[in-house]
């Protein structure tokens, strides 16, 4: 009798225990953003390599504190808030760079965003030593503003135009004057910004007496226009140019501008190229390599231009049956006479070792596994660092290796995601670490891997998790019918039962490259799951082909055809889950945002007998609404591939709506612009297909501000319970 007591008051304890768990709510998401894991904001090797800045909070006012790399003590103070009021300019510091040997710093404030990767600012210079703080150009809000490789002079582009500004005689110099509507001097138009994430589209020379530019012309680019708002009797019209698939592009044209005799000359293109995705400078002040590539990217040549006429000479030239991706490894070493590059030539992306004169010296890596980022190389030993998912296509972790292949090493020991920033000289690294259950964890290393120190374990964020009623995220991995291993994870309720019967939600992205079954930690959308998962649904996420980490077949088998083979793999995880005895097959729904939104489309169509819900948030639904450069590259131009475009536009499948669907999109959305949408309103009400509609006005591809992701995921999570 006292064994059955005891058992009764260590279940009721137990339970008790359970019961007194918190469930996840979206104020805790989206108002209180507690989930959101602890960084080091602002870090900056600086220029020996032997000590990082910090921006940071002393005694109340902003400071940016220098620590060393080895003994993580502080070394110094470089800048405080009190140093800019005796100066008189109490500069709020959102971002800074610093100036070669720390003696200048670039500061920059008033940030305000233009697209998803550009912004305008006001910049200031710190001198250390004078202790003085000069604005540049007056306070106008800048594009771009940098330090020359000197640190004597700092370039910026004002009003499309690329200026100079000597720091010690205070000479301004205007390089270019055409800049306009439709002219970009060092600086990219829409598309190059999104698709090929060209920004600041200037680069000094290593000796600081040449800048090398784009310069864009989008006069025959088409224009393209949007209401806004924003409470106004009148709504104002917003209007930029952006080429549709099939339409015209920039032109785009390479210049070098010389400092001492003001002379720009023309880089020579080595015959007809559409697009310039990449320029750099070798280590040489006379020499700088441009990438030029074909409209339907599946051709691209390196070459090397002269500083001084701008004739080219090629280096390289790299073809592909499909198209190529473009990326940021190239790297010039051992005095000019050689350099790193990386490609897909071989099945998987590896680094490859050229010498100058563009002849294969040795494959660095190789093995069925993708390089997904190259770190540097250290070019006094001649060790290369990358990550790659060697270990698993969930997983990132960094290695390091000779020049000639030898000597391969593992340098992270936590399994989950790992990004390393090195320092300038290669000595040291600090490592973000996170997984599936585990908040960034940050900790500084030698470059050999040995962990120096512990610099942000996210311990409160860690503690408080564990106050809350969460499910359990697994991985797993399963076979189509058509023969194909896909990886997953799935989130289960709390009290998962296998004998009692779930609705599952599927989240879904599955574009070309990009994964969502990643081993790292996801805060916010991840802790909306939990909250879906308290509510009794299983949430789950399979990487279809097309998607990356896993070699160049896997991920372009989909080639000429979006939306084929994404689909027939999301309706075999459909079909998985319902052969589940623990799933309830009649409840089976699907939701994704932008590439997920148009998955989303094409399940609730095509696979509309497998898909009882579905919410697409800022889908394409037509590919021929969307930018050249990222459609072409997957299903050239409308004309090249109409049968693609037609079967791969959820717009040309309402008919075979089912279920309750759910369309939601922001009118100023620059990206995938609100023109998606109303073709499939106006393609669902003529099938009288019933379906939800959000519309959040003037907001852009990322629907935020203010309390809009509050409300956003509120009308979501209710359309799910509702629904499913």
């Amino acid at each position: 009798m006292k064994k059955q007591i005891t058992l009764v008051a260590s279940l009721f304890l137990t339970l008790s225990i359970f019961a007194q768990k918190q469930n996840v709510t979206l104020d805790d998401i989206w108002t209180y953003y507690k989930f959101h894991p602890q960084g080091i904001d602002e870090l900056r090797s600086t220029s020996d390599g032997e000590r990082y800045t910090a921006l940071t909070m002393v005694n109340g006012t902003q400071a940016i504190i220098a620590h060393s790399f080895a003994t993580g003590d502080s070394v110094g103070t470089l800048l405080t808030g009190d140093q800019l009021e005796k100066a008189g300019n109490s500069v709020q510091i959102v971002d800074y760079a610093l100036g070669k040997g720390e003696k200048n710093i670039l500061l920059s404030t008033a940030i305000e965003r233009i697209y998803r990767h550009s912004s305008v600012a006001k910049y200031y210079v710190w001198n250390r030593e004078a202790k003085t703080i000069t604005p540049i150009m007056g306070e106008e809000k800048l594009l771009y503003a940098t330090f020359s490789p000197d640190g004597n002079s700092v370039a910026f582009i004002y009003k499309g135009n690329l200026y100079i500004q000597n720091l010690i005689n205070g000479k301004l110099t205007q390089i270019t004057n055409d800049g306009s509507d439709n002219v970009f001097n060092g600086v990219s138009d829409w598309v190059y910004e999104e698709e090929f994430v060209v920004t600041q589209a200037y680069f000094w020379s290593p000796d600081s007496k040449s800048i090398a530019f784009y310069r864009f012309d989008d006069s025959k680019v088409p224009v393209f226009s949007m209401n806004e708002y924003h409470d106004s009797l009148y709504p104002s019209v917003y209007s930029f140019r952006y080429p549709k698939a099939g339409t015209p592009n920039p032109t785009v044209g390479i210049k070098i501008y010389n400092i001492q005799n003001t002379a720009t000359v023309n880089v020579v293109a080595p015959g007809h190229f559409e697009y310039v995705p990449r320029i750099k400078w070798t280590q040489s002040a006379t020499e700088l390599s441009v990438q030029f590539m074909n409209r339907h990217q599946d051709s691209l040549v390196l070459v090397l231009a002269d500083a001084v006429t701008g004739k080219t000479t090629p280096l390289l030239t790299e073809t592909s049956k499909t198209y190529i991706d473009i990326n940021d490894a190239l790297t010039f070493i051992n005095n000019n006479k050689e350099f790193i590059w990386q490609s897909d030539a071989d099945g998987y992306d590896q680094l490859y070792h050229y010498s100058i004169t563009g002849k294969l010296i040795n494959q660095v890596t190789k093995g069925k596994w993708d390089v997904t980022d190259f770190k540097g190389i250290d070019e006094k030993t001649h060790i290369l660092y990358y990550s790659s998912t060697e270990t698993s296509a969930i997983d990132r972790d960094l290695f390091c290796i000779k020049l000639d292949g030898t000597g391969k090493k593992k340098l992270s020991t936590e399994t989950g995601f790992n990004n390393a920033d090195f320092s300038a000289n290669f000595h040291y690294y600090i490592n973000t670490f996170s997984n599936a259950e585990t908040p960034d964890y940050i900790t500084l290393h030698n470059s050999d891997g040995k962990q120096l120190r512990v610099l942000e374990t996210n311990k409160p964020l860690k503690e408080s998790l564990t106050k809350y009623n969460l499910g359990k995220k697994k991985f797993f991995a399963f076979t189509t019918s058509q023969g194909t291993n896909l990886n997953g994870w799935m989130l289960t309720p709390p009290d998962f039962d296998t004998n009692k019967k779930y609705p599952v939600l599927l989240y879904v992205y599955g574009g070309p490259g990009a994964n969502t079954v990643n081993n790292s930690w996801d805060g916010t959308n991840g802790m909306w799951y939990q909250m879906l998962a308290e509510k009794g649904y299983i949430v789950a996420s399979v990487d279809n082909r097309g998607t990356g980490g896993r070699g160049s077949e896997f991920k372009k088998c989909t080639y000429l055809h979006l939306g084929k083979l994404e689909t027939e793999d999301q309706i075999e995880t459909a079909k998985y889950f319902q052969s589940k005895t623990y799933a309830d097959k009649t409840r089976v729904g699907i939701w994704g945002w932008s590439y997920g939104g148009y998955m989303a489309a094409n399940c609730i169509t095509k696979g509309a007998d497998y898909f009882k819900a579905a919410i697409s948030v800022a889908p394409v639904t037509d590919w021929k609404f969307y930018d050249s450069i990222y459609t072409e590259r997957y299903m050239r131009t409308p004309d090249e591939n109409e049968e693609g475009y037609k079967d791969g536009s959820p717009v040309n499948y309402a008919d075979d709506v089912k279920g309750h669907y759910m369309l939601v999109a922001g009118t100023g959305d620059d990206n995938v612009h609100f023109q998606n949408s109303i073709a499939f309103i106006k393609a669902l009400e003529k099938a009288e297909k019933p379906f939800s509609l959000m519309i959040y006005p003037d907001k852009n591809h990322g629907i935020y501000g203010g309390n809009t992701r509050h409300y956003l995921f509120t009308q979501l999570t209710d359309f799910i319970t509702n629904n499913l």
